[in-house]
């Protein structure tokens, strides 16, 4: 087993802790966090050893696995790669693309795995569906949440649209061709709404919206290819698939398909598919896969080179707030 130790006891740095502790691929060492009071009240709650520093934790550990905030993720990550240990850290992967390169070139020099933590890749909606998501030409994103302080401290854009920029480059494989965005900050000081445009060189335009003000919660991203439409709900784990085939002769008709002819005379047939979705825990599925890839020696399912090209199309957007 793998010994693992968590930088971070927030909000997610607990469930993490709660995930690693129940993992038979990890074994739990412990945690670090800087505000002092939390980390006791951690320790005392969950019985969890608290590390008196980030040396500390790290000499004691084979995986590091850092959820704290942003801004203080490359300093942690710098420590742990350059002490020889493998590096999870929670999306987005640094502040800035130059951070992540550093750390890129970091884990190859010291021969260390990185993982970034965009925990969509392995909601169940979206892996019941990703095989058939193929060439898609127009992609529709919302993901929408009630206002929450926690978070605010970097526009929407890295708080939640970053999520679907990530999704979305999974599955396109072309390079981008252009950007626009716009962006309004309503309550907090960057961006609490944003929407951007992406236009890539294969033909295919994705529309994202993201916004921390809504009166409900929403995470929806609709495939629209040649021959089918694809929805995943992230939020309600539900996915809803819809092909196209050429239709029937008359005679092989029963009556219930539903056919429709286009102007030209031509006629098609709609189906629809259910795929399977196995119920799952994404936060612990990551955690595991990343295991995996550490014993196995293969290439983490979310890359650092992958978290930073999703930091790069973010921080592109925000760019165009300022134009």
């Amino acid at each position: 087993m793998l010994k693992i130790g968590i930088l971070g006891a927030g909000h997610l740095g607990k469930i993490h802790l709660k995930l690693a502790k129940q993992s038979d691929k990890y074994e739990l060492v412990g945690f670090y966090d800087a505000h002092k009071e939390n980390a006791a009240k951690v320790s005392a709650e969950f019985g969890y050893k608290a590390f008196d520093s980030i040396a500390a934790l790290v000499d004691a550990v084979d995986v590091v696995d850092i959820v704290t905030p942003t801004l203080s993720h490359f300093d942690c990550a710098e420590q742990a790669i350059k002490a020889g240990k493998h590096i999870f850290l929670e999306k987005p992967i640094t502040k800035t693309v130059a951070e992540a390169n550093t750390l890129i070139a970091l884990a190859k020099e010291y021969h260390v795995k990185g993982q970034v933590g965009h925990v969509e890749r392995f909601n169940p909606a979206f892996l019941a569906v990703k095989d058939n998501i193929k060439n898609p030409m127009f992609i529709e994103a919302h993901r929408l949440a009630e206002f929450n302080p926690r978070g605010t401290d970097v526009p929407v854009v890295l708080d939640l649209m970053i999520h679907d920029i990530d999704a979305i480059l999974s599955v396109i494989d072309s390079p981008i061709k252009d950007i626009q965005a716009s962006g309004t900050a309503v309550i907090s000081e960057t961006p609490d709404i944003a929407n951007a445009r992406i236009s890539f060189e294969n033909g295919c335009v994705a529309n994202l919206t993201a916004s921390r003000i809504s009166l409900k919660n929403m995470r929806k991203t609709r495939f629209f290819q040649k021959d089918a439409y694809i929805a995943v709900d992230f939020f309600e784990k539900a996915t809803e698939v819809v092909r196209m085939k050429d239709a029937p002769k008359e005679e092989d008709l029963s009556g219930y398909e539903m056919i429709l002819q286009n102007a030209e005379g031509i006629k098609k047939q709609i189906y629809f598919e259910n795929p399977e979705i196995a119920q799952n825990n994404a936060i612990l599925d990551e955690l595991e896969s990343f295991a995996d890839a550490i014993n196995n020696n293969t290439t983490p399912v979310v890359s650092l080179e992958q978290g930073t090209a999703a930091l790069d199309v973010a921080q592109r957007i925000i760019n165009c707030f300022d134009n």
